[in-house]
């Protein structure tokens, strides 16, 4: 990260182990490279394959290129190669679009909010602010799976990204389990993510039936007081407990299942090691890694800074609040930049529509500075 900014696509610190990989997939990547007999620049996934094989067209300068990114090489490491221009086009369209700032018809990421409701009360986290975590003032609440199933249909084969995470702990939602199955099967790149706290031996069993494709436990420490220091509320022993049986669950009922675990923690105290930490966690997951901190848990109180540089989220995801209110993104957890709704229109519409359009703009003529929380806010 720069000072002073936040940079959104590379906030996951480098993991390990990944070389062997890489270089399979990179083979197989070539092969089917070496068969195009013409780069369509209309696919992003003939454009992914120029990027990693070929010469950057003179339309663009040369100024972007797709990267295989190391949790990208363990996420195609784990899907037939007969999907990898699948793949490809939506993580070209996830990683280049924001650098070109295309737009296409509907965004490269879908995070839908299960609930806006959380155990915890993190130090780095927006959950401390009171604005926000106080129901009396109408920001929290969970999503009926009715909605759920809506979003589902409306980008089943339009977008291959949905995270089930954002401003809540997704497993306080009781409908969690029918939300993941109704899921199952249409993406190549869902997620999870959650704290663990809740992780029973049901909802395991629950998780592991469907084919998430990436199971993320956020914990940044490996030890006592530190764990519950920043995750306020919070109990590593437990967690521990509950990963180490999900753990246990997947060895010996799902050998096959193909979920990525990864420990993803925020690195926010200099007392945090992620040697310590694949140490401690490791013997459980496939991963292990940290995440820049934001400063987003006070972002309205801020100061204003001098970014001038557009926010990348305009272009590479869309938040769907447990309400349905649409939101360009979390950082404003009080959404303040958007007033639209699902019953407003279609995700595609709400995408391109003016909402999205005038903040695009705005933030291409270097006006965050006239946006809040845009101009107190240092994500690019």
């Amino acid at each position: 990260m720069k000072k002073g900014i936040y940079e959104k696509a590379n906030s996951i610190l480098q993991l390990s182990g990944l070389e062997d990989q890489r270089n399979q997939i990179l083979e197989r990547l070539k092969n089917i490279y070496s068969l195009k007999s013409a780069i369509s620049l209309d696919d992003p996934a003939d454009l992914a394959l120029r990027d990693l094989f070929g010469e950057q067209s003179a339309h663009d300068g040369g100024s972007t290129k797709f990267l295989l990114r190391d949790h990208v090489v363990e996420e195609m490491a784990r899907i037939e190669v007969a999907e990898y221009r699948r793949y490809l086009r939506y993580r070209y369209a996830y990683e280049v679009y924001p650098q070109k700032f295309h737009v296409d018809l509907f965004p490269p990421l879908v995070q839908i909010e299960p609930t806006s409701v959380c155990n915890y009360r993190c130090v780095f986290c927006y959950q401390i602010d009171k604005r926000l975590s106080d129901k009396k003032n109408g920001h929290m609440g969970s999503m009926q799976l009715d909605m759920f199933k809506s979003i589902i249909d409306q980008i089943e084969k339009n977008v291959e990204a949905v995270t089930l995470a954002s401003r809540g702990e997704p497993t306080v939602n009781k409908n969690l389990p029918a939300m993941l199955s109704y899921m199952s099967g249409k993406f190549l790149a869902s997620k999870l993510n959650t704290n663990a706290y809740l992780l029973d031996e049901k909802l395991s069993h629950a998780i592991l039936e469907t084919n998430l494709q990436t199971l993320v436990f956020s914990a940044d420490a490996a030890s006592e007081p530190l764990y519950s220091e920043m995750r306020v509320n919070g109990n590593l022993e437990r967690v521990l407990r509950n990963v180490e049986r999900f753990h246990e669950i997947k060895a010996k009922h799902y050998p096959n299942s193909s979920l990525i675990t990864r420990v993803s923690g925020v690195r926010y105290r200099s007392e945090q090691s992620l040697d310590e930490m694949e140490r401690f966690w490791k013997r459980f997951v496939d991963q292990v890694a940290f995440v820049d901190y934001n400063p987003w848990e006070n972002v309205y109180d801020a100061d204003k800074n001098s970014i001038e540089k557009p926010c990348s989220d305009l272009w590479r995801r869309m938040f769907v609040w447990w309400d349905g209110r649409v939101a360009p993104c979390d950082v404003d957890y009080l959404t303040r930049l958007s007033s639209a709704t699902l019953a407003d229109g279609s995700i595609s519409e709400l995408w391109n529509g003016e909402t999205y359009q005038a903040l695009r703009t705005s933030h291409l003529a270097n006006e965050r500075r006239l946006l809040e929380p845009c101009s107190r806010c240092v994500v690019v």
